[in-house]
């Protein structure tokens, strides 16, 4: 019979730091995301902070949805992780990050790079601490409101947050100047009735857009399934898991909107990761069928 003693030697210790959390960087996700991380300076006090693990703790953070104070004692302190966090949000990286991760996306998807339709909607969501505020008599929330754009495939294009009661056609109207911005490839977009507003429509117009309002099926009951807008509500829905994510906890916007981008990036590299393990397993298997058929027909002979 085992002792106490014998268990207790045999009992292999490891260090919460050393099992990690599900949401802690693969070592491929960390040579992607290195290079666009600041260097160590070569004057003042060296660091001591490793940056891998800074960003182990923002992801953790927005998928657990905890505060900044009650992050686990396996993370640099918090005041360092927030230091980092608006240091990174000031150079852009989260959403370098998340523009990199969908264009690698795509091109593993067998798309080109660049989208060129896309699909928009809004969120209504609570926001207990942000400053401005609305009411959405329709959703019956008072809060902020996510105008969206994505591809057709649910990959997050463009954000613009707005207190909840901006109507989903005036919020648009930005969500159509950083498209043309930033992804001037996007010419069609889908949208449901909220959007077949003249404002609107006038200015897709202007900057070379075609706008089509995808309505409800006639004499539809109940709920039903919608061409192209069921991909934005999906992206919702992605969003929705990061428990960050449920409600607009920030009290300023550019960190609402880097929090989105921190989450959608995350997602994006995981799915970039699992289609890339997936294709070299295809081809290691494609290149082993001509000895899988041989064993087969061997087999079949033998029996």
């Amino acid at each position: 019979m085992w002792a106490q003693e014998q268990r207790s030697k045999q009992k292999v210790v490891r260090s919460r730091q050393q099992r990690g959390y599900p949401t802690d960087l693969k070592d491929d996700e960390w040579r992607l995301i290195e290079p666009l991380l600041p260097g160590r300076a070569k004057t003042g006090r060296p660091r001591k902070t490793e940056l891998r693990s800074v960003i182990n703790a923002l992801r953790y953070l927005v998928r657990a949805g905890c505060e900044w104070r009650m992050l686990p004692n396996d993370f640099p302190p918090w005041e360092t992780v927030y230091y980092w966090f608006r240091r990174l949000m000031r150079r852009l990286l989260f959403k370098t990050l998340h523009d990199l991760a969908l264009l690698l996306d795509r091109m593993l998807a067998e798309r080109e790079a660049m989208p060129s339709a896309g699909v928009v909607d809004s969120q209504s969501v609570k926001a207990p601490a942000a400053k401005e505020r609305g009411y959405d008599a329709f959703k019956k929330t008072k809060g902020r409101k996510r105008h969206i754009a994505v591809d057709t495939e649910g990959r997050l294009l463009a954000v613009n947050l707005t207190p909840a009661d901006v109507a989903d056609s005036t919020g648009a109207l930005q969500v159509l100047d950083a498209l043309k911005q930033k992804w001037p490839s996007v010419k069609h977009l889908f949208g449901d009735a909220a959007y077949d507003h003249r404002k609107l429509m006038d200015k897709a117009a202007f900057l070379d857009f075609t706008v089509e309002v995808v309505r409800r099926l006639q004499g539809q009951q109940g709920f039903a399934v919608q061409p192209r807008r069921w991909v934005v509500e999906r992206t919702f829905a992605w969003l929705l898991r990061w428990r960050r994510l449920v409600r607009d906890y920030e009290q300023r916007i550019d960190v609402s909107q880097n929090m989105i981008d921190l989450a959608m990036g995350t997602t994006l590299l995981h799915r970039i990761f699992f289609r890339s393990v997936f294709k070299l397993s295809l081809r290691i298997l494609y290149r082993c069928l001509p000895e899988l058929k041989r064993f087969c027909m061997l087999a079949a002979e033998s029996g």
